[in-house]
């Protein structure tokens, strides 16, 4: 990624809840990632109501670099963050 840290940018984070094992290695890192009601990893604002196996959010602000910590901080990679591009 090419920018300041501060600088905006547009990127999908996607947690994958079969893998989650609620160590919450996530939590300290990125705001964003809560625990959910079944002691697993929640994306904050995202209401899950069943065994969602995915959860994926798109985002537009200056947090690019925090979400990637919380995914290389996951013990078990059910983290991912990916730059969206116009193409």
């Amino acid at each position: 990624m090419t920018g300041s840290p501060t600088e905006a940018s547009t990127y999908r984070v996607s947690l994958d809840r079969e893998a989650c094992e609620g160590i919450f290695a996530c939590l300290v890192r990125d705001d964003r990632f809560e625990e959910g009601r079944d002691g697993l990893a929640v994306l904050a604002g995202e209401e899950v109501t069943g065994p969602e196996a995915e959860i994926t959010a798109t985002f537009e602000d200056s947090q690019y670099e925090r979400a990637k910590q919380a995914a290389r901080a996951c013990p078990v990679d059910a983290i991912e963050v990916a730059e969206v591009t116009d193409e």
